[in-house]
């Protein structure tokens, strides 16, 4: 009895271990997605300069991380398995310290944004490792609980980031929030020592071919998207980085079809759910990124808000999502996605039609705050639902790389509405151009809304704390 209760107790004790490093692996990763966001004025200042001005450096800050965090995520989900779990997220948190290290001693803005690229590139081999860590130490309906509570945590480091990333400007330096990383993960390798190490699987393949094209098709149209303003829409370097850029992505989807162990499943798409809950993903989380990027910009840098001010003035959102976010997953659980799906994007985008109050003093009792309350609060009718919505669809084994593929498809979103951040504003950040980012970040968020409420269909016995992977 007392080695049967010692087994339960060590089983267990093995469990929170793994979940504590899944959580903690995953945490810098999704943070540096977010925490960077206020820190862009300030980087701009230091290191914006003839060979790179202050908006084109800020987008690519931000995109140059999320091109390898969004092209390698899916295929580093079959590294994972070739190489073992353990071994892959330990590089990866290796790797992703010490290009944190690299952007916080950064001498120019070319070097910072290589310098991100290269924490992307880590970050990807982050999430999928930690995920096949949970569901190879958990089952059943324990491992769609650790699942749940993984995403709840790492859903916090990117609600809390600029708040954190405020805080650390003001009162040290923007070097600080890359800074931050290399703790966090020095306690995660600390503890990834107690975790048993897993052999590769036999007879499984890294796409290597389908890397190569999403990240390369990715970067051609990105660069064109930012940089067309600079050297001109009709420059050749223009046409020609969009035009390859273009024809490597749909190269990408031709491969993907013939593949032996592609790294984009297409198959997934054939359930309804998880094909339209992605096109809803891609307006919503696309509108989330150009949202807040031009708000943490307009905030700074037009109405005069200090980093950590900006941080605190998004915080209602986040409040909101820790208050609500559970009791509206529970009642998608009882109802079904549809109706959330539908109404959450639209309660948001009415959020940032209020936002069009905001004039260059950015008043926050009436012109911030209350588009913030209702942007909150349509976030969280969204965002428990939707990943119900899409995870629930696909088998559990397939949970994995199916969570990997809608947070993949959140960041690329995101990437490609920040890179036309340049274009929508006219690359240059006044009340007028903040507006139209307003109104598009509205129009894509009831585009989503739309798209769910065309495609969405219900679902009976779907469990509301199942699933719940999503990261973004």
């Amino acid at each position: 009895m007392s080695v049967a209760g010692h087994s339960v107790r060590a089983v267990t004790t093995l469990q929170r271990r793994v979940l504590v490093v899944a959580v903690l692996g995953s945490f810098v990763s999704f943070l540096d997605g977010t925490v960077v966001s206020v820190a862009l004025p300030a980087i701009a200042d230091e290191l914006a300069g003839p060979g790179m001005e202050a908006l084109p450096l800020q987008q690519w800050v931000v995109d140059a991380y999320l091109i390898t965090l969004g092209a390698l995520m899916l295929v580093a989900g079959s590294i994972s398995d070739v190489y073992g779990r353990r071994r892959v997220l330990a590089a990866g948190l290796v790797g992703f310290a010490l290009a944190s290290i690299l952007c916080a001693v950064a001498p120019t803005g070319p070097f910072l944004v290589l310098a991100r690229a290269l924490q992307g590139v880590a970050g990807a081999l982050l999430v999928p490792s930690s995920l096949a860590l949970i569901i190879a130490t958990f089952s059943g309906e324990a491992q769609s609980r650790a699942i749940g509570r993984w995403t709840a945590l790492t859903t916090g480091a990117m609600i809390v980031g600029p708040f954190v990333g405020g805080m650390l400007v003001d009162f040290a330096s923007w070097r600080w929030v890359f800074w931050i990383n290399v703790p966090v993960i020095a306690v995660t390798l600390w503890l990834l020592r107690g975790v048993p190490a897993a052999e590769g699987e036999p007879g499984r393949h890294i796409d290597v071919p389908g890397a190569v094209l999403a990240a390369l098709g990715l970067a051609g149209v990105v660069f064109g998207l930012i940089e067309g303003e600079r050297l001109g829409w009709t420059s050749p370097v223009i046409l020609v980085s969009i035009v390859a850029g273009a024809v490597m992505l749909v190269a990408f989807v031709l491969y993907q079809r013939r593949a032996a162990d592609p790294m984009l499943p297409l198959r997934l798409f054939r359930a309804r759910n998880f094909a339209w809950g992605n096109l809803a993903t891609t307006a919503i989380y696309g509108a989330l990124s150009l949202g807040g990027f031009v708000l943490t910009l307009f905030l700074q840098q037009v109405a005069g808000y200090s980093a950590t001010w900006s941080g605190v003035a998004q915080l209602p959102t986040t409040l909101a999502m820790i208050a609500l976010s559970a009791w509206f997953g529970t009642l998608a659980g009882r109802y079904g996605p549809r109706l959330f799906m539908t109404v959450g994007p639209i309660v948001a985008g009415v959020g940032y039609l209020l936002m069009l109050a905001i004039d260059e003093t950015a008043y926050y009792p009436t012109q911030v705050l209350p588009g913030q309350l209702v942007f909150g609060l349509g976030l969280a009718i969204t965002v428990a639902p939707l990943t119900a919505a899409i995870l629930g669809a696909v088998p559990t084994h397939d949970a994995g790389i199916g969570s990997a593929v809608n947070n993949a498809v959140a960041r690329v979103a995101g990437l490609v509405t920040v890179a036309f951040a340049g274009i929508i504003t006219g690359g240059v950040l006044d009340v007028a151009s903040f507006h139209r980012a307003l109104l598009v970040t509205a129009g894509l968020l009831f585009l989503g809304g739309l798209l769910s409420l065309v495609g969405i269909r219900n679902v009976r016995g779907v469990d509301p704390d199942a699933n719940l992977v999503k990261s973004s």
